[in-house]
């Protein structure tokens, strides 16, 4: 980690050619810092969980079949027979009807039969030694066709006279008609492709979202849009849907495994997968009309298509939302998602969003994207921290976090609130209480980083801004994903409590200091078309000390160390014997022993009270190297601020790398 940005930023940022092609594929660039490997992807990557389903290769259809043509081995040596001869030879009767396997699409492997009127394949010709080889008569073409295969259907190589089958061999010729009479019952048989009642065929709304479906990973989710009932069916009986929260861009539901629901239905196999991947937290997004109602509200197509770009971008780096998958649906909530937020109206008094069984709200053709990630934990806005170490943690993660994704990919947040900072905790029984003196002594940390055990998780990128860079580009260009904020309404408001005053300021001076590089001039200028894809990380700076300044305003009082330790009464035993008094040497060998424990306890105790009081003056430091009129001239980024409080010693390099 360099001791300065490696590259500055002035106040006025250099604006940036945007690409004209979109690329499907991005690179990835060196991450700093640990993450945990083998991060889960969709749960239902491969249909329901009730269902084990096999890996499947794509297997094109014209090389199999070449190759399995290639070990076909023609005997020469038979001559086709006229049609008035009475019976076969003795060679020729031996010979078997061939069948190629051939999977032509990864769902279901056909059969391809071979009914050409050409010598058929022997996998051992019986001949002697002695046996003369005939004279090659003649030499036939075999035309293969291979056409598209609607599933359960048997494409056939065709020709135009029929073949002498094992059944004729031994028989004799079978008449024609009678052949194709037979052939033609047996296509009778065949039932005709039912199309899937969870997917909409709607080619024009498939086109329209087009480039979501092409961001997927998986082939259930890339396939097209499905229907909304049909895709939370797969989850109705295993998983409960409690919503979280809601915004202006949608809401956000969690899908809790029921484990003991699950286990007459799934093997412990399966079971077991189910539980690894852990709880998945789903983002409900109404799409954008393409024409009429709908068509001047909700988020665009190409705001979504950012949002993802840029989670599977950021994936790598620790402190970013973990990507599992994007699925578009179509259709009225599902009863388990409509219950889920008919009960988070009854509990909850932030619930402003309309009812989504509400007509006149959402249309029953209403498009939504479904954005798939892993659980971050609690949003920050939603806990109560009390403790210094809690809010070291929290603020440098999320520090430590923006500076790495200004390194890999020139990010901005640009909305960085209360409620777009998740923590959870990292010890065994997830308890995010402050940690005790006991904690605080078994984990020792020389930077004072890490002694909360809680982790942050910077989420929602839906106005934030980054540097994709492009694997099929040679000359290393990037393209920039971005979201024109000046069309949000963001700046115009002003809030109705302090905190809400406060962030809505935030947004203010982030506008100014990217339009004129100083974030107190918040006078509104008039719009600049592009001007939001610009390079400005200072913004970052602005959000960091809203963070800092919610934070310490936010605090609740600590409890004492007598209130955190101090065990419940119990009730005395009548069997318990009461201990003999002590006399002598030993009483004062148990009183020696009692003052030591004593000082010692008293030392930590003063240990620890001077270690809060540094983390704190560290914090307060920040707040005036971050003020917005008399801070350091030579912050430009969250990166300046990380290695500034590397060279302090404020965060060791164990905390960064």
């Amino acid at each position: 980690m360099p001791t300065r940005s490696p590259s500055p930023v002035s106040s006025h940022a250099t604006p940036m050619e945007p690409k004209q092609s979109k690329p499907k594929s991005v690179a990835q660039r060196r991450v700093y810092g640990k993450r945990k490997a083998n991060a889960p992807r969709a749960v239902f990557d491969q249909g329901s969980p009730a269902r084990e389903t096999r890996s499947r290769k794509h297997v094109d259809p014209v090389e199999s079949l070449q190759a399995k043509l290639a070990q076909v081995t023609i005997d020469d040596s038979v001559t086709p027979q006229p049609d008035n001869h009475a019976e076969p030879p003795k060679a020729e009767s031996k010979q078997q009807h061939s069948l190629v396997e051939i999977p032509s699409d990864e769902s279901s492997p056909s059969t391809i039969e071979d009914t050409s009127d050409t010598p058929t394949t022997q996998s051992s010709v019986e001949s002697s030694p002695e046996a003369k080889p005939k004279p090659k008569q003649c030499e036939m073409m075999v035309e293969v066709r291979i056409c598209p295969k609607a599933p359960e259907t048997l494409p056939q190589i065709t020709s135009d006279s029929p073949v002498p089958t094992s059944e004729s061999a031994s028989k004799g010729r079978e008449n024609p008609s009678t052949s194709s009479d037979r052939r033609r019952a047996e296509r009778k048989k065949i039932p005709a492709p039912r199309r899937s009642s969870g997917v909409v065929h709607d080619s024009e709304a498939i086109d329209y979202v087009g480039p979501i479906l092409s961001e997927a990973l998986s082939p259930i989710a890339a396939q097209g849009i499905q229907k909304f009932g049909s895709w939370a069916s797969r989850s109705a009986n295993m998983f409960d849907v409690a919503k979280l929260a809601e915004g202006s861009y949608g809401e956000v539901y969690k899908l809790h495994l029921r484990e003991e629901a699950c286990r007459p239905m799934v093997s412990k196999s399966k079971l077991a997968k189910l539980k690894s991947y852990g709880d998945g937290v789903f983002k409900v997004v109404p799409l954008r009309a393409k024409s009429g109602p709908g068509s001047k509200k909700f988020t665009t197509i190409d705001e979504i298509v950012s949002e993802v770009k840029m989670l599977k971008y950021l994936d790598p780096i620790p402190g970013f939302a973990r990507f599992r998958e994007i699925h578009v649906v179509q259709g009225r909530f599902p009863e388990s998602f409509q219950n889920a937020w008919d009960h988070y109206k009854k509990t909850k008094d932030d619930c402003m969003n309309p009812n989504p069984s509400n007509k006149r709200a959402y249309p029953d053709t209403q498009l939504w994207a479904i954005v798939e990630m892993d659980d971050a934990g609690c949003e920050l806005e939603k806990f109560a921290w009390s403790s210094i170490f809690q809010i070291y943690d929290i603020f440098w993660g999320v520090a430590m976090a923006l500076a790495r994704a200004e390194e890999y990919a020139m990010f901005e947040h640009r909305d960085l609130h209360l409620g777009n900072v998740c923590i959870r905790s990292t010890r065994e029984d997830g308890c995010m209480d402050p940690p005790t003196e006991l904690d605080i002594a078994r984990q020792p940390s020389s930077s004072g980083f890490g002694i909360s055990s809680l982790e942050t998780t910077i989420i929602d990128y839906s106005l934030s801004r980054a540097d994709l860079l492009l694997t099929d580009d040679p000359t290393g260009l990037t393209e920039v994903a971005s979201s024109d904020l000046d069309k949000k309404q963001l700046f115009d408001a002003i809030g109705q409590d302090e905190d809400e005053i406060m962030q809505r300021n935030t947004y203010r001076y982030m506008r100014a200091t990217l339009y004129t590089g100083c974030p107190i001039e918040t006078e509104k200028m008039a719009d600049i078309p592009g001007i939001w894809a610009e390079y400005s990380p200072r913004t970052n700076l602005v959000w960091l000390l809203f963070l800092l300044q919610s934070l310490f305003k936010n605090r609740k009082p600590e409890a004492s160390p007598a209130q955190t330790q101090r065990k419940a009464l119990a009730s005395c035993s009548p069997n318990k014997m009461t201990p003999k008094m002590e006399t002598g040497k030993g009483k004062d060998q148990n009183m020696t022993k009692s003052l030591v424990k004593e000082r010692q306890i008293k030392d930590v105790q003063a240990g620890i009270f001077r270690l809060k009081q540094t983390l704190e003056g560290r914090l307060k430091a920040v707040l005036e190297l971050l003020d917005l009129e008399h801070g350091h001239e030579d912050m430009c980024c969250a990166a300046d601020l990380v290695a500034y409080a590397m060279d302090s010693q404020w965060l060791g390099e164990q905390d960064f790398f």
